[in-house]
């Protein structure tokens, strides 16, 4: 039978993410073995904090290498800072390396509003993705962060949402995914991007 795997690397919100899949009714493993990764169907990579601490962690790990591989042959699930990394360089603290799946940058939000944003808002979509089916736009969904993903290339950033500046929420880039908002949060709208992306792993 196969499974997804939730990748633990020590900086995780892996067991909400983790419920929610099992909740849909998917097979799961949370894990840090890359032969784990390398069987699975399909990889979320969850997690809050610092991106620099977050990077070094899948360095040290050799995930990072893991991950890149796997990339190229199975969908994945960047969520938070999980999608943060997915870019090719964060600038949080010090500038440093991410995984490169996502050409672009990650920057502190230039924004008069208050810093982090917290809370629920919505969410519209420049390019369409299988992560969005039978969702409309406008839908709420749940954020806790400062900084966003500055995508390169405006085709692989799949939803926006406002936050006093136009703000990039997902970004798909082939089989790649993430969301900068939390959709194990976001209550059935969430779930249904959970579920729309596991379907992509069958």
């Amino acid at each position: 039978m196969g499974y997804l795997a939730v990748v633990d690397y020590n900086v995780g919100n892996l067991m909400s993410v983790n419920n929610a899949m099992q909740y849909l009714g998917f097979a799961t493993k949370v894990t840090s073995d890359k032969r784990e990764l390398e069987l699975a169907d399909g990889i979320i990579l969850p997690g809050v904090g610092a991106f620099p601490d977050a990077a070094e962690q899948l360095r040290v790990t050799g995930l990072m290498d893991a991950l890149r591989q796997e990339s190229r042959r199975k969908p994945m699930l960047g969520i938070c800072l999980g999608m943060q990394l997915l870019f090719e360089r964060g600038t949080e603290v010090r500038p440093c390396e991410g995984l490169g799946l996502v050409p672009g940058s990650v920057e502190r939000i230039e924004t008069a509003y208050k810093l982090p944003h917290i809370g629920w808002n919505s969410l519209r979509y420049p390019n369409p993705s299988p992560l969005f089916d039978g969702l409309p736009e406008e839908i709420y969904v749940y954020f806790v962060h400062s900084f966003w993903g500055k995508a390169s290339n405006p085709e692989t950033v799949i939803a926006t949402t406002d936050y006093g500046t136009t703000v990039t929420a997902a970004v798909q880039n082939g089989l790649v995914f993430g969301t900068q908002f939390h959709p194990e949060k976001s209550g059935d709208i969430g779930l249904t991007m959970l579920k729309n992306f596991g379907g992509l792993t069958k």
